[in-house]
This record gives C-alpha cells, structure tokens and sequence, in this order.
C-alpha cells in the first residue's frame, strides 16, 4: 500500500501527531522499509504497528477525505463498469454509487488527486473521494462478478429477446438453466463451500458464494428472473415447484463440462420461505471434499494417537463438538473411513446424508415419514451393526438409545453442539443421561473450529515482539508457546501471513483446516464425571492429564506458519 500524494516524511509526521506508533518503533520501520525496498506505509502495517484499515483512516483524516467500508456499500454492475478493471485493479479504485451530486469513488490512496480528476473529465461530472482499504476494494474487484456477471447479462439479453418473440416457454427456459450452470460452474472454480441465492426488498436477488468460510456477494439477478431461478432449482433437486410456504430439502449432481477435474458436482439444497420470497441456499460437495483423511483436517501428533485409541475400541462414544460448518462431518467421516471394511457391518442415520460412503448403509432422516433420528436407530439395532454414525444428538430420546447401544458391544459416533469438550458432559447431563452412564460409555469427545489456512505461494515471515503477541494472548499462553520471556518483552518472534495474489484473490488465505480440543475420558476423569463434577473441574482434570486446548493447538499452527494469531484468536473465543 503506498501513498502516492505523501513523502515518507509527510508519513512519519501523521504518524507521529497521531501517537499511534511511538518514535523508536517508527525509526525501526523506516530501517527495515530502507532495507527491504518497501514504502513506510507496508513496513508499518506489515510489523504490526498499526492495521491497514486504521491507517487508511489516518491518511485519510489528513487529506480531509471521508473513510467507507465497501461491504456495506457494495456497487451494483453498472456503476462498477464506469471504471474500467484493469484501471480499477492498478490504482485500486471502485466507483460505488452514482446519484445527483456525481460519481461516487472509493480509493486506497486517498492522496491520489490524477485518478479521479481522470474520470471526472471522462464522464462529465463531479467525482467524490472517499478512502477504504485495500482489502476491501480487492474483495470488490475479485468477488463482484468474478466472470459470472458476463455469462448472466448474455442469458438475460437472451431471455429478453425470446420473451419479445413468440414466447415459447422451452425458449425461455434454456437461458435459465444456463444461468444456474453459470452459478454453480463459477462457485466451485472459486472453491465455494456453499450459494446464498437471496431476494431482496427491492425485488432483485443477491447471489453470493461462501469462500473458506467468509460470503462475497457476487452478482445481482433481475426482479422479473428471481421465481424462474428458484423454479429451476426446484425442478433440477426434484422438489415441488407448486410449494412456496414451506421450507423444501434435496439434493442434485451437476455433470461438469468436458475437461474439468471431476465429472460431476453433488449439491445440497434448501429452499425456505422468506419475506421477500424463496431463498436457496445449494452447498457444493464435490469430489475434491472426499478426501476424508484426518491428517488432512489438521489432526496429527498425540491428537491423531488418542483419537486412534478411541475407535480401535469395539465398543462406547465417539462424540465429535462444535458449531455449525466447523467440520465436525468431516472428521466423522475420516473415522468411518478408516473404520470401513468388509468384516464390519457400519450404519449411519443422518440429517442430511452429505456424502455416499461404499460398503456402508446411510439412512436419510425424513419426518413427514416419521423417520426420525430415534425411531432409524431403533430400526439400526435389529440390521445386527457393528458401528453406528448419529448425525447428531438433537434430544433425549435419541442421547438415551446411543448410550444404550454404545453400552451393549457398538461403536457409536455421533456429534453435539457445545462450545469445547469439558461442556459435553453437563450437555449431556442435561438431555436426562445418568453421570454413570456418560462415564462407563463415551470414550472421547472432540471440540473444533475451522480456520482459514494461509496461501503456501505468497506466504512471507513477519517480525514482531514478544510483547505484541502476549498483548493478544496474554503472558500465559505466549511463554508457553512461543518460548518468550516476560523480562524480555522486545525479543523478536517470527511468524508468518499471506502477502495476497491472484490466486487466492488477495486475501492470503486458501482452503482451511481444523484446530481441536481432545479430551480422552481416562479413569480420573471416569470417577469424577460420575461424582457429576462441573465443567471447569473436568477441563482442569483434562489439562493435568495433558489435554491440548484448542487456543493451544492453533497457536502450535500458527507457530508451523500455517495459519494467523488473528483466525486462532476468532475461531476459538467463545
């Protein structure tokens, strides 16, 4: 980031009059920026003196330019194009809006008077400046359309010229299902997880793709296609199309076109009614995500020897922690992989069943016909099982018959909501099973979250002291894992972040993996889950028996370089 209207001097004076970075450090900065050939602004924001977004502001402050955060102000296609891309990409500027009073532009370098004075010539009205970050101006440029909004305008002049003709309805719907390839095509070349197709007040629908688990709009469909695109959705995941008050659940395969890497894309669907209409969600599992190897998640070391100890055993609880979308799935899944063989007879019942495991019986939950998760394990019991996956302990019923099969000679997997491993248990408790009983049958219980991995090809090593990374994670935890000393707070640590490329679309970051908390239930922690002891006593027993918290493994990853202090410090509060 560099600021074309501003001397390193210019720099070091607002930084100064800010008090923000104190003069010693700032004269360090300038050394390195001398050595290293890059500008004060990168050598401050890139030691961690100050972030990029507060600086931005402060030049911004300076320059008398008002500051806006992109997200919530994102252009429509139009607006965008009155810039061209390849000038918007190397002077990092997006118009955003354009109303009466003029042009309205976001820019990186607010001290750029050239650009904007360009542009203003060019469309014969004022141009007004604002400031923003380069980060949030790169989410715009590669996010907001990324190839997709040229495949929909193509369809939608197609779509218009058929309905200015005869009106035939087949001439219409093919646009339509090129539309949908479109989106799906482009989300899984983005390695998005999931699209959000969502209608707005305004009549349009917003489509928006999960990429490492962050949401990017992408591009707008017109009000008049939004019911044709749902009605697609429907008809390709076989639902009804005649519904719209009730939410609706399927599942499609998309053939790829020739060439690509896989032959098919397997999606999810949810449709569910909203105020302004249908909204779908469609998550992509493709054949890239079925890579199920626990090494792969992030487990390794003694995690990956303790969660081996547990599924070698016949029989008791495997019960894997956590939120929504952190991966816990995933690691069921690796297990009964590893698991899978023709001497074993393996059965799952799941809400939904995410992926097709050869050689192992998965049963699809399905209320309207009062398969439920308690009535398809009593049906699991009689089909003589060795291993069962429940998708989820959502009530009593269904707590009280895994813990009475995990009690009679089965291995049972299954997963729960709670914040980390020491909760299970009162969780547990609280669903009506006997401490006695969660003692005698649950052999292991994992927490985890998912945090974003840092991109290998532009990742670079960053210095900074002991006393910056004990100022985010306390003393405690910084001497423990970083091996710094409180007597020696200016000692240097090196640590690593993603400079940004094209390939990662500027953010640093590519794919994820997952950071875990461990509890192995010895016979300590045995006797005292069946004295019914609080969760604060069951996490310090753990720990004495050299449990790994999960701030404590992703710290180990952040040591390894292979994510950041700040995604640790996100995925794991709680």
């Amino acid at each position: 980031m560099e600021f074309s209207g501003l001397s390193a001097q210019d720099l070091k004076n607002i930084l100064i009059e800010s008090g923000v970075i104190d003069e010693e450090k700032l004269k360090e900065a300038l050394r390195y920026a001398e050595q290293e050939n890059v500008s004060l602004s990168d050598a401050v924001t890139s030691r961690g003196l100050i972030k990029s977004e507060d600086l931005t502001k402060l030049v911004a402050d300076s320059a008398n330019v008002p500051f806006i955060l992109l997200s919530k102000n994102m252009p429509d296609q139009a607006t965008l194009a009155i810039v061209p891309e390849i000038v918007a990409r190397k002077k990092m500027i997006v118009p955003f809006k354009k109303d009466a009073a003029g042009i309205h532009v976001a820019m990186a370098d607010p001290t750029d008077l050239e650009t904007p004075n360009f542009i203003e010539r060019k469309e014969g009205v004022p141009v007004l400046v604002y400031a923003t970050t380069i980060e949030d101006i790169d989410t715009v440029l590669e996010f907001y359309g990324k190839g997709l909004h040229d495949i929909l305008e193509d369809t939608f002049r197609e779509i218009e010229t058929n309905n200015s003709k005869s009106g035939e309805e087949e001439g219409a719907q093919q646009p339509i299902v090129e539309i949908m390839k479109g989106i799906i095509f482009q989300a899984y070349r983005n390695r998005a997880s999931d699209i959000h197709i969502e209608p707005r007040e305004r009549g349009d629908s917003m489509v928006r793709f999960r990429i490492d688990g962050v949401l990017h709009d992408v591009s707008v469909i017109p009000r008049a296609l939004h019911p044709q695109v749902i009605s697609r959705i429907k008809v390709m995941a076989r639902l009804r199309t005649d519904e719209h008050q009730i939410p609706q659940d399927g599942k499609m395969e998309i053939p790829m076109e020739e060439g690509e890497e896989n032959k098919e894309i397997d999606v999810r669907v949810s449709i569910v009614p909203v105020i302004e209409g249908e909204k779908a969600v469609l998550r992509l599992l493709a054949e890239r995500s079925r890579q199920f190897l626990l090494s792969n998640i992030g487990l390794d070391g003694e995690n990956l020897k303790k969660i081996k100890a547990a599924y070698e055993k016949p029989y008791g609880m495997i019960l894997v922690t956590g939120p929504t979308g952190c991966g816990k799935t995933t690691t069921l899944y690796s297990i009964l992989k590893l698991l899978n063989n023709r001497k074993v007879n393996i059965m799952t019942i799941e809400d939904p069943v995410e992926y097709d495991i050869e050689g192992v019986s998965q049963i699809q939950v399905n209320p309207k016909a009062k398969l439920t998760f308690a009535t398809g394990l009593r049906s699991i019991l009689r089909q003589d099982p060795n291993i069962i996956l429940v998708g989820e302990i959502r009530d009593n019923e269904t707590a009280d018959i895994a813990v009475n099969l995990a009690l009679t000679g089965h291995l049972v997997l299954s997963t729960l909501h709670t914040n980390d491993a020491a909760t299970t248990i009162p969780r547990l408790i609280d669903l009506g099973i006997e401490p006695f009983l969660i003692a005698s049958t649950v052999n292991i219980i994992v927490a985890q979250r998912l945090v974003r991995k840092i991109h290998e090809d532009c990742r670079a090593s960053e210095k900074i002291t002991a006393a910056e990374i004990a100022g985010r994670i306390g003393w405690d935890l910084a001497e423990k894992m970083f091996e710094v000393k409180r007597t020696a707070p200016d000692d240097a640590v090196y640590l690593y972040r993603g400079k940004g490329c094209e390939v990662c679309q500027h953010t640093g970051f590519q794919g994820r993996l997952g950071v875990f908390e461990i509890m192995l239930i010895d016979e300590v922690l045995r006797q005292a889950i069946s004295q019914n002891k609080d969760a604060g006593e069951l996490r310090e027993l753990a720990k004495e028996a050299q449990m790994v918290t999960m701030m404590e493994d992703g710290l180990a990853k952040v040591k390894m370089g292979v994510t950041t202090i700040e995604e640790i410090i996100g995925a794991t509060k709680v």
